[in-house]
């Protein structure tokens, strides 16, 4: 299985002052180094982390693929256009949010979004779609014509933090928190269904299949035993932990934890 490492939280770092330190791409080498198959960042309208000047730089830079997500905002196209990255991946994206919290809608943007793959695939770039798992956003973007999904697994991993981490980094309602363990567990083995529901149908529709939101040491080893998914993008955990073990065995922990067995 492939990994996509996230480096968009080491800028957020650099922001937290307002500095030049620490700088995303001194981690393009360390990655590569470390077992990494892909870059991931993400080039936010309102430039919270990544910069345009960041994006440029690992996109001219890296040795390793650069999956640049975006979203499908016309200036932030016509902007993807001209930096070339090797894939696309469509989000959606709001202001408000801490990080991104569900997929596209690709049926009230189905027109938009349409014109937006369009664009990317005449200036050669391949394109992902950051869905949520289920059989509709599946059938959707296919008609869409990208080569790629992305199953959004924010809602297993935050169910998965509720039964095994405690309640900490998690958004839920009040309803769900009550929940008893055994209806608990019963709401994570949906959660992980249908993200393999999702994968074998991507997967047979001619889709490559990858995921990713939320997931980290802990809980990748469901989502690795996914047989159609065959890439995994993750950022803030191997970032998290690389505080403390130094980014490059962050980086070779997460990556033999991703191997298919």
């Amino acid at each position: 299985m492939l990994l996509g490492v996230n480096i968009d939280h080491i800028a957020v770092l650099r922001e937290a002052r307002k500095i030049n330190d620490p700088n995303p791409l001194d981690a393009l080498s360390i990655c590569k180094r470390s077992g990494a198959d892909q870059i991931t960042i993400h080039l936010r309208e309102d430039r919270r982390h990544i910069h345009d000047i960041d994006a440029n730089n690992i996109i001219n830079l890296s040795s390793l693929p650069v999956n640049l997500e975006c979203s499908i905002n016309e200036d932030i196209i016509d902007i993807v256009c001209a930096l070339k990255p090797h894939r696309a991946t469509l989000v959606p994206e709001s202001r408000e949010e801490v990080t991104t919290e569900g997929g596209l809608d690709l049926i009230t943007h189905f027109d938009k979004i349409q014109a937006v793959v369009e664009k990317l695939h005449a200036h050669e770039i391949e394109v992902s779609l950051f869905i949520d798992p289920n059989k509709t956003m599946i059938e959707k973007s296919k008609e869409l014509g990208a080569q790629w999904v992305e199953l959004h697994t924010g809602s297993y991993a935050n169910i998965y933090a509720m039964l095994y981490s405690g309640l900490e980094n998690t958004q839920h309602s009040i309803v769900e928190l009550e929940l008893p363990r055994n209806e608990l567990e019963e709401k994570l083995n949906d959660a992980l269904s249908d993200i393999i529901q999702s994968a074998e149908l991507g997967y047979g529709l001619g889709l490559k299949v990858a995921a990713g939101h939320g997931l980290n040491y802990q809980n990748v080893s469901n989502i690795v035993s996914v047989d159609k998914i065959s890439e995994l993008n993750i950022g803030q955990s191997i970032i998290a932990r690389s505080v403390f073990t130094g980014l490059a065995s962050a980086v070779e922990d997460m990556k033999k934890l991703v191997k298919k067995k």
